[in-house]
This record gives C-alpha cells, structure tokens and sequence, in this order.
C-alpha cells in the first residue's frame, strides 16, 4: 500500500519526529467487537469507524498540504467495553479498568511525543461514557486539549436525516437500519441480508408505559442486549440498503473532517 502521511504507525520514527507535532491532532478510534444480531458480524462497530475514517481521508487528501490540516489516525483499537452483549456467542469484551489503562497508556504515549490535541472517535456506545473517565483525566494531569466524539452523534445533512424515521432513529439503536446500510455499503459481503427483521425492542412498550422511565433521557436501565430484544438486534433492519448506507458513511466522512478543521482552530492555551 502507498504510504499515507495520515497514519501514524506509517511513519518511521525518524520520520514522525519530523513533524511539528505540537500542532497535530491524533485520533484514536474505538471499536467493539460484538454480537449485533443474526444478520450482521461481529466487527461491525469496528468496520463502521474505519469506513468513516476512509470517507474522511477522501476530504483531508484535497488539502493543499499536510501541515493544512496536521491529522495523525492512530491503529484503531477493534475490541471495547461490551458485557451488555456477553450472553451472545463471540462477543469480546474488556474490563473497564482494562479499557481505561489500555486507553490511557497509549495517549500518554502520544503526548510523551509533544502531540497537544486529541480526537476520542468512538463508534460503541457502550463505552461512550469511558471516554470521558479518560480524558478528563489526561486534561488534568498532562494539560491535553482532548475531545471525545461518538461518529454517529456527527451531524446529519438534511438528505442524510429524511432516511429514516424518527421512530427509527430513537428505537434502531443496534443492527437496525443505519448499521446494517451502512455495513451493506462497506462490507456487504460479511451481511446476511435474509436473516434481517424489523427488531422490535422492549424500549418501545416502555415509552407507551411510562413517561419518566420511559421518555429516554430521565432514567437510563443498566442494561444487556436481550433486555431489549431477545435476538440482540434493535431496529428496522428489513428497511437497510446499500444506497441509504453510502450516503451515511460519506455524511459522516464530511461531518469528521470538519470536526477536526474546527479542532484545529481551537486553541490550546486556557
């Protein structure tokens, strides 16, 4: 493969110290390797941030010059925090202190090289609040400018958000309609588009019960998979296609590479 000036373990370290590191931005993506149901593999939430990642490239590729928009992709760490997901064959899953050390060594690691900045992408919401544990930390201790993103909270241009239904986009929250199209778009040979359904969860019959449990944002279960849908899947997988999943990745591409354009800007001195 070409060498790409994006990738941090492509360098060589003569080469990486090069850099004026104290302007790059490093961002560490974070998978999961879990099951999402009868129809999708178990790589899906580490292949959906890798094909942001790509969608990105294509955007930080057109700058002028690396030093444009100074961004290094660190090797994307594919297994997470996932026990909601344990009584499911296959699923691996790391402690969170496990998690946390693991994440925390590897930014001190990148903050011993004078690297300021520091994207947390994330694609498992599982572990979505481990990001915040971290950085908050490394912020403090070692004076980082570190934000935290889950891809799929990046904004959605308008012909991405007539895609799906409100219902959807509330209740589909694993292997449904936005996972399996876009995995439909990145890897359609790993999906079995026969074994989708439209996944009904348990979350529904709550929001018709009750207001305050209910409502999605007062009162939040700890939860497993099966809680919500015996299948471990949540969402209208039956609607997905390849054609809504290639504009999703390519909306979440742009929506990262002005992510980082606007980290950029930002200053580091509080």
């Amino acid at each position: 493969l070409p060498f790409s000036p994006f990738f941090w373990d492509q360098y060589s370290t003569t080469n990486l110290g090069e850099l004026e590191l104290s302007k790059v931005i490093a961002v560490l993506p974070l998978g999961a390797i879990e099951q999402h149901g009868p129809h999708l593999p178990l790589n899906v939430d580490s292949a959906l941030i890798e094909g942001v990642v790509q969608a990105c490239l294509v955007h930080l590729k057109g700058m002028d010059s690396f030093s444009d928009l100074p961004v290094l992709f660190l090797p994307t760490q594919k297994v997470g925090f996932s026990p909601e997901h344990n009584s499911f064959v296959g699923t691996l899953s790391l402690k969170s202190s496990t998690l946390i050390a693991l994440w925390t060594d590897i930014l001190e690691s990148v903050a011993r090289t004078g690297v300021k900045k520091i994207l947390l992408l994330n694609s498992h919401g599982g572990q979505s609040g481990l990001l915040d544990v971290v950085g908050r930390d490394l912020r403090q201790r070692l004076g980082l400018l570190i934000y935290s993103c889950n891809f799929y909270d990046l904004p959605l241009q308008q012909a991405s958000q007539n895609l799906f239904t409100d219902h959807e986009k509330r209740f589909g929250v694993h292997g449904g309609d936005l996972e399996t199209s876009m995995m439909l778009a990145l890897h359609p040979e790993l999906v079995n588009q026969q074994k989708a359904q439209n996944f009904s969860s348990y979350s529904e019959k709550r929001a018709q019960q009750f207001p305050i449990l209910g409502n999605g944002k007062s009162a939040k279960m700890s939860w497993a998979m099966q809680d919500y849908n015996p299948l471990g899947a949540c969402g209208n997988a039956s609607n997905a296609s390849t054609q809504k999943g290639e504009i999703l990745v390519q909306n979440f591409g742009l929506q990262l590479f002005q992510l980082l354009k606007e980290l950029h800007q930002v200053s580091i001195d509080f």
